[in-house]
């Protein structure tokens, strides 16, 4: 999980590890971020929350850069540590592009009754 990612719009030896980004997503918003790859300035970005904030914030010199690419999407991927899939934009509460932790687990009432009755039924 100590993979480096290299920020294809980033200043040269810009990115982030793999692990950074797994616990931002755990402290941040549970199991999963929103891609939110837009053409903006950060100060105008709709998606505050988003993986292409997170990154410019925190991963380059050039914050005013889209640094949320297919390609960082697909790189992460293939870590193995991320699903692809649409989720509940938590700043704009549409369904969007993001990624999920795989080692995820959702411990919710409902779910866990699920679990347990198809465990032992």
């Amino acid at each position: 999980m100590d993979h480096f990612i290299a920020l294809p719009y980033g200043a040269q030896g810009e990115g982030f590890k793999v692990n950074d980004l797994v616990n931002h997503i755990k402290k941040s918003h549970g199991d999963y971020i929103i891609q939110g790859q837009v053409n903006c300035v950060l100060a105008n970005h709709p998606k505050p929350n988003s993986l292409d904030v997170w990154m410019r914030k925190h991963h380059t010199s050039k914050k005013n850069t889209k640094q949320a690419t297919n390609e960082i999407v697909q790189e992460l991927l293939s870590s193995g540590e991320f699903e692809q899939g649409k989720f509940a934009c938590p700043d704009s509460g549409r369904l969007c592009k993001g990624l999920r932790l795989r080692s995820s687990q959702r411990y919710c009432r409902d779910c866990w009754i699920i679990a347990f009755n198809s465990n032992y039924s």
